[in-house]
């Protein structure tokens, strides 16, 4: 990707919600690499993110994190390799800590660990509804 150009993704977090996170959810950026690429999630979902990432690049274990995208960007999916050494950088719009769901962790490291490699899921509440990325 040519420098200076950012290409821009949202991604909400519960299933089945609009394109768009609701009004008043704290949506975060998770900024990858030298290449200008930012993924946007809101907060929530992306402590969840951070929290898995994280533990497996501390394990020096590199992996590919897929999600789905929106059709106005193709309806297709996106992945990006994940490696301790490629910058990562977290940053939450909110200020305040994010209670963890202990059983979306352990799905979302499940995932992780497959040969598949990490495939972002909504968070375990009763839908079954795949959220979608947007540009």
């Amino acid at each position: 990707m040519p420098s200076g150009i950012r290409e821009r993704r949202r991604l909400p977090c519960k299933a089945g919600s609009a394109l768009l996170p609701s009004k008043g959810v704290a949506v975060g950026k998770i900024l990858y690499g030298e290449s200008g690429m930012e993924v946007i999630f809101d907060d929530r979902a992306m402590a969840h993110l951070q929290v898995v990432i994280g533990a497996k690049l501390r394990r020096s274990e590199s992996f590919f994190f897929s999600w789905r995208d929106d059709v106005s960007v193709g309806d297709g999916r996106s992945s990006v390799w994940m490696d301790r050494s490629i910058p990562l950088y977290f940053r939450y719009s909110g200020s305040r800590p994010i209670s963890l769901n202990r059983e979306w962790l352990e799905i979302l490291t499940q995932s992780a660990n497959s040969t598949h490699g990490l495939q972002f899921t909504p968070e375990p509440d009763g839908s079954t509804d795949e959220p979608r990325s947007q540009v």
